[in-house]
């Protein structure tokens, strides 16, 4: 199963909306850098039907490199962005068939 690009999504919906992919690429962008501020100031930013993306903290750990088994290295909390899918999202996916994705 292959990857969707943001040029082939702008390209998407430049053909459903009968806008330039300039256009359709402007709003894409600003969409992009709006949510992406948003998170950055610790918002959670949800969009209804398809999910939520969650600013969390990951705790303080203690990191060990596997080559080198007695040396520890700080790993400080730190912020992350979850993703929790809405309930409409999770059955569209619940739909998709598993041979198609192996």
């Amino acid at each position: 199963m292959a990857s969707i690009t943001k040029r082939e999504i702008v390209s998407d919906l430049s053909d459903q909306t009968g806008l330039t992919q300039a256009d359709v690429s402007l709003v894409v962008e600003a969409f992009i850098d709006l949510v992406a501020k948003r998170l950055g100031e610790g918002n959670d930013v949800t969009f209804r039907t398809f999910g939520t993306f969650e600013v969390k903290v990951a705790k303080a750990k203690i990191g060990r490199n596997p080559n080198q088994a007695n040396s520890e290295v700080k790993i400080p909390a730190r912020c992350i962005v979850k993703f929790k899918p809405g309930r409409e999202l999770k059955e569209l996916v619940a739909k998709v068939p598993v041979e198609k994705i192996k």
